[in-house]
């Protein structure tokens, strides 16, 4: 058991499925008192009837307030975990703006609305806990998904800013950085995930354990598929090479469709 959850007041959001079901799952097995949100209320209610939670449905960027009463008072963990993924290939092509607007939004803006709405209570009890489901897509960057890709990267940043701003007032972030996780968002990505991310896909549960992990070792980055740490530091160390490799991958990718 992970003694910083136990009896801890838990919000997952797009908690209907996929990783955010894992999380709620693994979070109440350990303890916690769970707020399940997703914007589909039927599903929402399954997972926390499951539980023993609470469900609370709609729109993760407004629910902060909600589930903050339906846990008596208190957020003490909060995952933003609702995502959305677009194969949108290219920009040589048509640009439909309405992917980036719905990714930025999702992908990133819910995470600063949730952050800001939790940072009061939690700045003036001296403690909070957000846990920011990213992708390795935002450190590395995924073949076909540019909306994707650069929201994800805006979500990674901002989980790091989080961190280096109010660590030293007890707020403690983490960021987790799965590849292919095998949920409907991972056949969302269409042939670009067939090529990438199925080879290596791996369960939900999985990353709800190593996210229980990270927390029990008070880790900021907490990498489901431990070779994407090599991959990053790669990227960095020799950005030429990296490109030069996954550009490689787009031009198998091309030739396949």
């Amino acid at each position: 058991m992970v003694e910083a959850v136990q009896d801890a007041g838990v919000v997952v959001t797009g908690a209907g499925g996929g990783i955010g079901a894992a999380l709620a799952r693994r979070f109440a097995a350990e303890g916690a008192r769970v707020v399940v949100n997703d914007l589909d209320a039927g599903k929402a209610k399954a997972v926390a009837e499951e539980i023993g939670g609470t469900a609370v449905p709609g729109d993760a960027s407004a629910i902060v307030a909600e589930a903050r009463d339906a846990l008596g008072g208190t957020v003490d963990v909060y995952c933003a975990n609702a995502g959305v993924a677009f194969e949108d290939g290219d920009l040589d092509g048509t640009l439909d703006e309405r992917t980036w607007a719905t990714s930025w939004d999702v992908n990133l803006m819910a995470h600063v609305r949730a952050a800001h709405a939790l940072l009061p209570d939690w700045l003036e009890r001296g403690g909070g806990r957000f846990v920011s489901t990213v992708s390795a897509a935002g450190l590395l960057t995924m073949i076909g998904a540019p909306s994707y890709s650069v929201t994800k990267h805006g979500a990674y940043a901002f989980a790091e800013w989080l961190s280096l701003t109010y660590r030293h007032r007890g707020i403690k972030v983490h960021a987790i950085c799965p590849q292919g996780v095998r949920t409907d968002m991972l056949a969302a990505t269409g042939s670009a995930g067939d090529l990438v991310l199925q080879p290596t896909a791996i369960a939900p549960e999985a990353v709800a354990d190593a996210l229980l992990q990270g927390i029990a070792e008070d880790r900021f980055l907490i990498l489901p598929h431990p070779e994407v740490a090599g991959f990053y530091q790669a990227r960095a160390g020799e950005p030429d090479r990296w490109l030069t490799h996954m550009n490689r991958l787009q031009q198998k990718w091309e030739a396949a469709r």
